[in-house]
């Protein structure tokens, strides 16, 4: 097409190219116009996701630990209550640790009714998280599968299933025939692990594992928040207890409140603070194959078998199982875990048996007792405390990072994060999620 200098779009691509509508706001945003108008600019227009920051002496708010949780709640906080003067401080750098380890799966068919609040949230955010973060987090409500392999796990999943619907919660149990339906490849008819039926999530699916934790550090950064890496916390300061900051590799920084969102590494924070947290940290492995054609399109969850499946965009099976049986803060994969995983799954789908393996992985976990969250006050005036998801964390990024920014704004938990205090495991009210986790995940 030529672009006559009269013409409106003619004179739109100069300036473009020259740079001189590089503070319009159609650069600020991800969007067809800017990939448009970048295209003619050689792309030099882009700006860095989020800004790299020093840390200043001190904050409002400092928020250690830099995953999806992290930088959630940090972005609620100033979303919903407009306190910006706020630090996310990262030992390494953001999405390194499990936000980016783990097999992207996103559900909410839990039992119990406190679990079904949270995790329902959490779904319901991660519908709309791309617009709002104006970041593809490639969310895919694709559907999950959980498996019954057992009569005892046909039983388990019906009781499930009726919570979930007095909960509102889209779920359905569906027959050995249906679950053929839906996944083709499967062996609904092993001889030792015979498909009985399924709990069907329609709307439940995966999203891009870091682009979550990107798009929530991109916006961040847009609010002013200051994304600290490479910055590791070696101490906690109180007076009185109640905490007045934390030192750092990067110095002393104060601070009116703190909140530890480290998965795994909690409860040596915890330990810095005077404090025991009722965890223990477990490596969990995950693997994925060759890329190959389409051969399923939802996630399947097989706990008899210990294991569970997908297929990524590009064609990888990812494929995860159970956590280690012994307490490790490893991120490596291991033989055994492949073996025992990949035989498993196997032999309810025989169609993978010759893929070759492309990588693995691990990530480490925070394990409660009742495999149920810690959303919570601590014993130290100020502190506050997100962890304890185990190998759920990530499909509760957002919900968890919107009831920890409500608790902390109001310095007291609210309605979602009110039943996972730290002291239920004192009072005996445990959230028992351990059977209708799947897997434990």
């Amino acid at each position: 097409m030529f672009y006559g200098k009269s013409n409106l779009w003619y004179i739109f691509f100069e300036l473009a190219k020259q740079g001189l509508i590089r503070e319009n706001k159609i650069l600020k945003r991800y969007s067809f116009s800017s990939i448009f108008t970048e295209a003619f600019r050689d792309n030099l227009g882009w700006e860095k996701a989020w800004a790299k920051h020093q840390p200043k002496k001190e904050y409002q708010i400092i928020i250690v630990g830099g995953g999806g949780h992290g930088l959630a709640t940090a972005y609620y906080l100033a979303k919903n209550y407009n306190i910006t003067d706020i630090a996310v401080i990262e030992k390494g750098w953001i999405g390194g640790g499990n936000t980016g380890r783990n097999t992207t799966i996103i559900r909410s068919n839990y039992l119990q009714e406190s679990s079904i609040g949270i995790y329902e949230k959490s779904r319901f955010l991660y519908e709309t998280l791309s617009q709002e973060l104006n970041y593809n987090i490639m969310f895919s409500p694709r559907g999950v599968l959980m498996l019954c392999q057992t009569e005892h796990e046909l039983r388990a999943m019906k009781r499930t299933s009726h919570a979930n619907k007095i909960n509102g919660v889209d779920t359905k149990m569906v027959t050995p025939d249906e679950v053929k339906e839906i996944v083709p490849i499967i062996n609904i008819d092993g001889p030792r692990f015979p498909v009985l039926g399924a709990l069907w999530q329609p709307r439940g699916g995966t999203a891009r594992h870091d682009a979550v934790a990107w798009g929530y550090a991109r916006k961040c950064s847009d609010y002013g928040i200051d994304i600290i890496e490479q910055c590791e916390v070696i101490g906690v300061k109180k007076k009185r207890e109640k905490i007045v900051g934390v030192e750092t590799t990067k110095g002393h920084i104060k601070a009116k409140k703190v909140c530890f969102v480290a998965a795994g590494h909690s409860s040596i924070l915890a330990d810095l603070a005077g404090f025991r947290l009722p965890i223990e940290s477990v490596a969990l492995q995950a693997l994925v194959s060759e890329p190959i054609k389409p051969i399923i399109d939802c996630v399947v969850m097989a706990n008899t078998v210990h294991g569970y499946l997908s297929q990524s965009d590009k064609g990888e099976l990812v494929i995860g199982g159970g956590a280690d049986g012994y307490n490790n803060y490893s991120q490596r994969g291991s033989f055994l875990h492949i073996e025992e995983t990949v035989r498993a799954l196997v032999e309810t789908f025989p169609v993978i048996s010759r893929l070759r393996q492309l990588r693995q992985w691990g990530g480490i976990v925070d394990m409660t007792g009742d495999r149920s969250p810690i959303i919570s006050k601590t014993p130290v005036d100020g502190l506050f405390i997100n962890c304890g998801w185990g190998t759920g964390g990530f499909k509760a990024i957002p919900g968890s990072g919107w009831a920890t920014a409500e608790m902390i704004h109001n310095e007291n938990p609210g309605k979602l994060a009110s039943p996972f205090s730290i002291d239920r495991f004192l009072e005996g009210r445990l959230i028992d999620e351990s059977a209708a986790a799947a897997v434990a995940h």
